[in-house]
């Protein structure tokens, strides 16, 4: 967190490169919610997917959640169950990896040319490069899932985490609540999260992939369509 808020002091004194980090961050949140519709509107994963996209792929302001992140070794530890502060260490690795990158795109995306901004972005994306943190990113991600859906395993724990409202707020933590009671929710509802978790990783893998070694015109397409969304009947 100490890193992801030395990146976000950073573009505070370079508007341009902020304001390239929120485009950046609005087409991701685009691309999610056109890859999967069906996730998002089905009734057992659809809140699954809602929290995804809001907590991990949105365009919001995560300040405040950085903040208390950044006081987690020294009072989350005393507050929550082992289980609980796993998952919350497992989410802090997710967005400072997500900022990384996020940061790395925005400072190519005003260096980078190109009429549309799908173009823009896979230049962007080809120029930042580094496979490997873009699956160790996912990899973060599925294993934030697999810890959201252990915690739904252990009984006894969402009464806990209601009971604890009282507590973190006092500690400042309740941003972090928030996060951990709609984690909990989502995932409780879903009764297992093995396929939710298996489509991300299928389609998720897909488009790393594509983005790195498709023919950008076909590569630009592929984004193009997939935005626009199906074609009427």
């Amino acid at each position: 967190m100490q890193a992801v808020s030395l990146l976000r002091l950073g573009r505070a004194s370079q508007p341009a490169v902020e304001q390239a980090c929120l485009e950046i961050k609005r087409f991701q949140a685009l691309r999610f919610r056109a890859t999967y519709p069906d996730l998002l509107h089905n009734p057992r994963y659809g809140g699954a997917a809602s929290f995804f996209l809001r907590e991990l792929y949105g365009e919001q302001d995560y300040a405040q959640r950085d903040r208390q992140f950044a006081r987690i070794a020294n009072t989350i530890a005393r507050l929550f169950p082992q289980a609980v502060v796993e998952t919350a260490a497992s989410l802090a690795e997710v967005h400072a990896l997500t900022e990384q990158l996020d940061d790395s795109m925005a400072r190519q995306w005003l260096a980078a040319s190109g009429p549309t901004v799908q173009g823009r972005y896979i230049q962007c994306w080809r120029m930042v490069g580094d496979r490997s943190a873009r699956f160790r990113q996912l990899k973060e991600v599925l294993h934030l899932g697999r810890e959201l859906d252990r915690l739904t395993r252990r009984r006894g724990l969402r009464s806990l985490l209601r009971m604890m409202r009282a507590p973190a707020a006092a500690a400042g933590l309740s941003s972090l609540q928030g996060f951990l009671e709609a984690g909990f929710d989502c995932f409780s509802g879903m009764k297992g999260a093995s396929e939710f978790l298996g489509l991300i990783e299928s389609r998720e893998s897909g488009w790393i992939n594509a983005l790195f070694d498709d023919d950008a015109v076909t590569c630009e397409t592929k984004l193009h369509e997939l935005l626009a969304g199906p074609s009427p009947n």
